[in-house]
């Protein structure tokens, strides 16, 4: 029987030789191999195939060695039939040893390292010589022979090749509800593992794996075998599945109802009430998040580094304002969506991490929550509940869309084009709208800085608005609230098409609006000269290049390649909006950028500078310490009690100053 199926498999390379064609260089180490024109070619092969994939792979390779067309080559399956495709959670026993094919996220991989595959032994009773496979991290034996010796085997060969292991998960995406998405181990060897092969198969990509479901024996401590075993997949082939926003299938018409949504002069108001429509008001807030969505898009620059397209969003505001039903509805909404609560999530939980790999022996790098949401959105809730180490690592993910790791002898860099979804509470529960963000929220200012808008959501009492938002949620409960304007699974499609067929360039009449926009914010004219010495920065470059990211994303909902005057209006309307609401210094009453992503107004650094001066000219009068009560004296016309108080005290935390004595203040 394998004598036939040898030769009917050698006809079948000699047939599809063109077809291997491409594959077929000097010291090739793989063949790809089409299950489909093996089925046209032979129904008993392909049969034989799915029923014995091990023995019958290794026909073709012998088959393939005997051809002379390549030596020594592996063959790898492609277009296996639907009915070999499951999910991960579908697998069970009945699968062993079967060909079966999985798609995933690359949740953690291992080093390659050098690993016995196989290992020949030698029954001294009949001289049968009996192969065992080497999957486990134990050294396997022979159990018996089928002469009936259980003991004694000798080892007469054994094949090492590199090896690695990783492990994939389910993607958000194919699950339902609250379903944790399931893991499986694959095991990857020789041309699997080389250098553009493990490129593909680094944290966060996603691929899909061939392969041969194999059981694993787990060891219990006292070193004896469980009846229960592990299920692993030994990879015939890995498939990088490519990596767009999202893979979905669209439809016809599908396409046409999303053409006929882009075309539609309302669509900006259909996209506001289709987010979190459960949720009454916040129009600026949804259409912002919106518009993060939709996205800008990557550009290389012309010194070779990146600028980013995804939009990152914070919500800041009073408890009970439906800030994480917001978020809960964007991962779900969103493909490649992550939802993170910030008291639970660690700098490896968002990031990654090493961790040991108990089946090599070595180290594996293990993927986050922004890698692997790495296209996608990923809402962080509570955020000021992280500690500030924990949150130090969202730093590289958001600007510069990587994450390094240097690990345990485990360099990597790992990718992490990620939108970021952010809410948190005011330290003392409710917002102040005249106390800046950073003191607010306790978070760094150089995280901060990395949000294109910062959205406040309070709760004010007024009546015409809390009987509109208690009949909003009174309808809800009653099942008759209004249907979103636009259903959820077209949404997704609807997002996932403009992503990837869309990318916008800027019009001049574009850049005009968004230039004289930046430049007239930043060169407000000064009302006196002392005006001039406090005058805030109202707007950084940092802020520009947002504007850019919203501009695009505006366009990308009209599905045009190009970003129009009103698309460059519509998001400076909303960058202006989110300046008010945080960024204005009440004493100067003028926008300050700094209020936001410091803390300390334009307003205040002048005083700061005023007290610092202060103190310089009494020392040269008085000495090194300085009496509280004589700076007092010596600024009662520019800062009163109060402020004075309040200024010494951050100059003692930051270490500018100290006090030697009560009442007394000297210089570091």
């Amino acid at each position: 029987m394998s004598e036939d199926l040898i030769i009917e498999a050698k006809e079948f390379f000699e047939d599809y030789k063109k077809e291997i064609g491409k594959d077929i260089k000097k010291g090739a180490k793989t063949v790809h191999v089409s299950f489909q024109n093996l089925a046209q070619f032979s129904h008993t092969l392909a049969d034989q195939l799915l029923q014995k994939p091990e023995e019958i792979l290794s026909i073709l390779e012998i088959a393939l060695d005997e051809t002379g067309i390549v030596k020594g080559a592996k063959v790898r399956l492609t277009d296996l039939p639907q009915s070999q495709e499951l999910k991960i959670r579908e697998i069970r026993a009945k699968h062993l040893n079967q060909l079966i094919v999985v798609e995933g996220i690359v949740r953690q991989a291992s080093d390659v390292r050098p690993q016995i595959v196989n290992a020949k032994f030698e029954c001294p009773s009949c001289g049968t010589v009996i192969s065992v496979l080497q999957i486990d991290k134990r050294f396997r034996e022979p159990s018996r022979c089928s002469c009936g010796r259980r003991t004694g085997f000798k080892l007469v060969s054994k094949d090492m090749v590199d090896a690695q292991r990783i492990v994939i998960e389910e993607s958000p995406e194919s699950l339902k509800g609250g379903e944790q998405p399931r893991r499986i181990s694959i095991f990857l060897k020789e041309d699997l593992v080389e250098p553009k092969m493990e490129e593909r198969t680094t944290p966060g990509a996603r691929i899909k794996v061939i392969g041969v479901l194999k059981e694993v024996p787990i060891p219990l401590q006292s070193g004896a075998i469980s009846t229960r075993f592990d299920l692993a997949l030994e990879a015939n082939n890995v498939i990088p599945l490519e990596e767009t926003f999202e893979e979905l299938e669209i439809s016809e018409e599908e396409e046409r109802q999303i053409k006929e949504l882009a075309s539609d002069p309302d669509i900006y108001n259909k996209l506001i009430a289709s987010i979190a429509p459960s949720i009454f008001g916040y129009e600026q807030i949804k259409l912002g998040i919106a518009l993060q969505l939709f996205g800008g898009y990557r550009k290389k620059r012309s010194d070779g580094t990146f600028s980013r397209g995804d939009i990152h969003i914070l919500l800041v505001g009073d408890p009970g304002v439906a800030k994480s039903v917001m978020l809960k509805f964007v991962s779900t909404i969103a493909p490649k969506g992550r939802y993170i609560v910030g008291k639970g999530a660690t700098q490896a939980g968002l990031t990654a991490t090493v961790v040991r790999d108990e089946y090599l022996r070595g180290w594996a790098l293990e993927a986050g929550a922004m890698v692997l949401a790495n296209h996608g959105v990923a809402c962080i809730d509570e955020m000021e509940k992280m500690t500030e180490e924990d949150r130090s690592a969202m730093h590289e993910a958001m600007e510069q869309q990587t994450v390094t790791i240097s690990k345990a002898n485990v360099q990597a860099q790992l990718r992490s084009e990620t939108s970021v979804l952010g809410a948190a509470n005011p330290k003392f529960s409710r917002f102040d709208p005249y106390a800046p963000v950073a003191q607010q929220i306790d978070m760094a200012p150089t995280l901060i800085n990395r949000f294109d808008l910062i959205f406040v959501m309070k709760d004010i009492p007024e009546k015409t608005k809390d009987e509109a938002i208690a009949t909003h949620v009174l309808l809800e409960h009653r099942n008759a609230a209004a249907k979103p304007a636009i259903e959820p699974e077209l949404l997704r499609k609807y997002i996932a098409y403009a992503r990837q067929k869309v990318f916008p360039k800027l019009t001049d009449k574009a850049v005009a609006e968004i230039k004289r926009f930046y430049v007239d914010l930043r060169n407000a004219p000064a009302l006196s000269e002392e005006a001039v010495y406090q005058r805030p920065i109202p707007i950084s470059a940092r802020q520009l290049e947002a504007l850019i990211r919203l501009s695009e994303a505006s366009a990308r909902v009209r599905l045009s390649n190009k970003i129009t005057r009103e698309d460059a209006l519509r998001a400076i309307e909303i960058m202006h909006w989110y300046l008010l609401q945080v960024g204005i210094d009440k004493e100067t009453g003028s926008i300050d950028i700094d209020k936001i992503v410091t803390g300390i107004p334009a307003s205040e650094r002048s005083k700061i500078v005023f007290v610092r001066e202060a103190i310089t000219r009494l020392e040269s009068r008085i000495g090194k310490e300085i009496p509280i009560e004589e700076l007092k004296i010596e600024l009662a016309d520019k800062i009163n009690e109060v402020e004075l108080e309040d200024i010494l005290e951050k100059l003692k935390r930051s270490g500018d100053i100290f006090e030697p004595r009560k009442g007394f203040i000297q210089r570091i």
